[in-house]
């Protein structure tokens, strides 16, 4: 089970739970050892002249320390919780990303609007995948695979364009960066619901879509 030892107020006032007191490379083997998600390392953040800087190299990146190191990261990714382990031994400090469209798809919303869904989802009773929430103030809600071929037709059946809403199903070919993940100097990637034994099984997408369309149209 992931522990939690402190919460932090937020938008809507839900609570987001911190991971403390454990390393980059535990936590990669436990998310592959515990929930079989899939896991590889990208890019991690070096300190020069008392500035964290990405070890990508580029100066304006716009997600330092958090993106992948590799162009062939899909081929990189293991669900092999030994070769977790051997991977992170040798970059430590390496970033945990995790694939989409293999073990969970994830739908990609504003912050604003993913906390008002999250209180929208409470109320009507639903079960919740794990939920992220980044310092590049995105959300990102896990839901089973095949997400990404349903959304669209699934938020015009609810009368929205698809192209009207800050909504995005990742699935195959993206990732989304896990906790404790570190944005440059901007703070960590955190869970807004965390991954517990209950929530093992993920939902399908067309449990949560209407209270989320709803949430980003209610955001634009």
């Amino acid at each position: 089970m992931f522990i939690v030892e402190e919460t932090i107020a937020g938008p809507e006032a839900a609570q987001i739970p911190k991971q403390r007191g454990e390393s980059l490379l535990d936590t990669a083997v436990r998310y592959a050892e515990e929930r079989h998600w899939d896991v590889f390392p990208g890019v991690w953040l070096e300190t020069a002249d008392g500035t964290q800087r990405c070890s990508c190299g580029d100066g304006g990146c716009p997600a330092p320390g958090a993106h992948p190191a590799r162009d062939d990261w899909a081929t990189q990714a293991t669900g092999s919780a030994t070769v977790a382990r051997r991977m992170w031994s040798k970059q430590p400090t390496a970033s945990i990303l995790l694939p989409t469209g293999r073990t969970f798809d994830a739908i990609d919303v504003p912050e604003s609007a993913g906390f008002l869904a999250l209180a929208r989802m409470e109320r009507m009773e639903l079960t919740l995948g794990p939920v992220t929430c980044a310092p590049d103030r995105r959300m990102h809600f896990f839901v089973l695979p095949g997400a990404a071929a349903k959304v669209p037709d699934l938020v015009r059946k609810l009368g929205w364009p698809p192209a009207s809403l800050d909504l995005v199903a990742l699935g195959e070919g993206s990732y989304v960066a896990a906790p404790p993940t570190r944005f440059g100097s901007r703070g960590a990637v955190q869970w807004a619901c965390r991954p517990t034994p209950a929530n093992r099984w993920l939902p399908d997408v067309e449990e949560l879509i209407s209270p989320l369309a709803y949430a980003c149209g209610r955001d634009r």
